[in-house]
């Protein structure tokens, strides 16, 4: 059955094929079961290979490679089109191609009615492909197609309504900043290259050790560009910018690419390459650095968001700044694990907030929702069992895979207790904003009417995805082998373990005296000087978009209105006017008399016998 892997992304390729080249005739059901369908076969046939590659690990094989054909071959550099399977490749693609049918279904109810139909699942499709290319790529040029993929599909699929003019904004703004990273990485692939002359991911990795100093430069130059490539796709410091505004595109959108996979690529590629950033220990703290400071600040933008959606991205954000936190402190199966856990409750948490936006005619201002508890009672399940799993209490699965990160922090010997200490404070924070969002939709002052949103293809995979939330903590990942570590217990003491626990029910205490209890007049507060200053450095991302409009848009918008006419363009611009002058004057001795034109001969004529004459 391993032989089947080539079909995982292949089933989604030819889904969007068909629906693309329909061009938009087929009609909703037809169209459903194609876009749904596909990755529904997709996950069918990683389920198969799946228990085939346990079988065969369980004989001592960890790694299976599938050659398709050879994509490029140009001098000593050649590149296949390969397809290799491990542990962590064998859970992302669980993940992709299993919570994106779950999401797949629930869209076909989503975006019912919107004329659209076909297209939003040919775009859905192809992002599920190029993401399965990308996570089962052998060599890092076949992994960056995918990685270009996804963000392309990213493009499309956030600027999906784009009648409007704000989510075509939206969209520019996610792919030029993910351009950036992309950039990076690019280069990075080129150095990889030049140094050591492969693209291969497992040749590099041998290669990188046997050649390479610890600390070395080109260590650090690599694994720098690499890791600007995971801060764009993974939205994490400085490259955060884009994801609230993702929110735009349809909320199952937000829910495949913006929590459960595309923003978890940057953290699969610094797993992937991890041997590349041990032998640059600098770099690898960074991540660890930039995730923390990510996360803190992402928890404080997400407590003052007005937007359902929005406080959900915040949350992607800061959760994935756990993941590299994991990473900064080698804990690569700990990142791993959390990327899965998150991929259950916060696909839960978009889809949940996508059926109380339905209920709530397209509404998404928390502060217009209040008391929907008794309108919503499904729904108000469903939101509390994710909110339970995003939080991390006990014994939810992001109480396991958050605890393994902590852990593992405050056990690393390398700088982890401050990395521990911003990640704790994340934690309390979390417990607030999560339960704030909680408190003031489904206990707030009641302002609409709402009624529940039903049907099948929206409250299955509602429920499923519930069910993971609740037990995904005891699923096993084969994927210490693929890091050359076992699964290590880290012996924190009861004292840093009852912090670790209690800082998130302290977040959630503190959410339950403001926003329900409203022992603090919150209002008041944001309303003062102060106050509101901060509410406003908070709300606006801590002044990131200011600042890059003002350090990097505005100079070039202002240099590019400078130079609209540009000395380029002005000697072009100029031998055109020359042409068309000489024109103007050789067209007005065109008189139609017949006296002008013998004159012209002759004195042609004379003008040639001179020139023989004096030559």
């Amino acid at each position: 059955m391993i032989d089947l892997l080539w079909l995982v992304p292949t089933i989604p390729v030819i889904g969007f094929l068909i629906l693309t080249l329909s061009c938009g005739k087929l009609s909703e059901v037809p169209a459903g079961i194609v876009g749904a369908g596909s990755i529904g076969l997709s996950f069918l046939v990683t389920v198969l290979v799946g228990i085939d590659f346990m079988s065969m690990s369980e004989a001592g094989i960890s790694s299976y490679s599938q050659n398709l054909w050879t994509w490029i071959s140009v001098g000593s550099f050649e590149a296949g089109f390969t397809l290799y399977l491990d542990g962590v490749a064998l859970v992302m693609m669980f993940i992709i191609a299993g919570i994106g049918f779950l999401i797949h279904v629930y869209a076909t109810g989503y975006m019912h009615d919107d004329p659209s139909f076909a297209r939003f699942f040919a775009y859905m499709n192809l992002f599920v492909a190029a993401m399965l290319i990308l996570v089962l790529a052998d060599n890092l040029l076949l992994l960056f197609m995918g990685w270009e993929g996804v963000g392309l599909c990213s493009y499309l699929l956030i600027g999906f309504w784009f009648k409007d003019p704000y989510n075509g904004y939206c969209a520019r703004k996610a792919f030029v900043v993910t351009r950036v990273g992309d950039a990076s990485m690019a280069l990075g692939l080129f150095l990889l290259f030049a140094s050591l002359g492969t693209l291969n991911i497992q040749e590099l990795m041998v290669l990188a050790e046997a050649e390479w100093v610890v600390g070395s430069g080109i260590a650090i130059a690599v694994t720098l560009l690499l890791l600007g490539g995971a801060v764009g796709k993974s939205a994490q410091l400085p490259l955060q910018t884009w994801l609230p505004d993702a929110m735009a595109g349809p909320t199952p959108i937000s829910a495949l690419i913006h929590a459960a996979t595309m923003v978890t690529a940057g953290v699969y590629l610094i797993a992937r390459t991890h041997i590349l950033y041990e032998l640059a220990p600098s770099v690898q703290y960074l991540v660890g650095v930039i995730g923390m400071i990510t996360l803190l600040m992402a928890g404080f933008t997400a407590l003052v968001q007005n937007d359902i959606k929005k406080v959900l991205a915040f949350s992607t954000m800061s959760q994935i700044g756990y993941m590299f936190l994991a990473l900064g402190v080698g804990a690569y199966s700990s990142a791993i694990f959390h990327l899965m856990t998150h991929a259950f409750f916060k696909a839960l948490l978009f889809l949940t907030a996508g059926s109380i936006i339905l209920a709530m005619h397209h509404e998404q201002n928390i502060f217009k929702m209040g008391g929907l508890r008794k309108d919503l009672p499904w729904s108000h399940a469903l939101f509390l069992i994710g909110t339970v799993a995003l939080v991390a209490i006990f014994p939810t699965s992001g109480f396991f895979s958050k605890e393994e990160i902590l852990a593992s922090a405050l056990t690393n010997e390398h700088g982890g207790y401050l990395l521990w200490l911003g990640g704790v404070a994340g934690a309390f924070l979390t417990g607030l904003y999560s339960f704030r969002l909680y408190f003031l939709v489904f206990f707030g002052k009641k302002t609409h009417d709402g009624h529940e949103v039903m049907g099948w293809n929206l409250q299955g995979p509602l429920v499923a995805l519930a069910v993971l939330s609740l037990i995904g903590g005891f699923i096993h990942i084969p994927v210490e082998e693929v890091f050359h570590a076992h699964a290590e217990e880290h012996h924190v003491s009861l004292f840093y373990q009852a912090i670790m626990i209690g800082l998130p029910l302290l977040g959630v205490l503190c959410a339950y005296l403001i926003f329900f209890k409203q022992k603090l007049d919150v209002n008041k507060i944001a309303g003062s000087g102060f106050g509101a200053k901060l509410h406003r450095f908070f709300f606006t991302q801590w002044g990131m978009d200011w600042l890059y409009d003002r350090v990097i848009v505005f100079p070039y918008v202002g240099l590019a209105k400078f130079n609209k006419k540009d000395f380029i363009d002005s000697i072009y611009s100029g031998t055109a006017s020359l042409v068309i002058f000489i024109h103007g004057r050789v067209s007005e001795t065109q008189t139609g008399q017949l006296r002008w034109y013998t004159m012209s001969m002759a004195l042609g004529v004379l003008l040639v016998i001179s020139i023989g004459v004096w030559s």
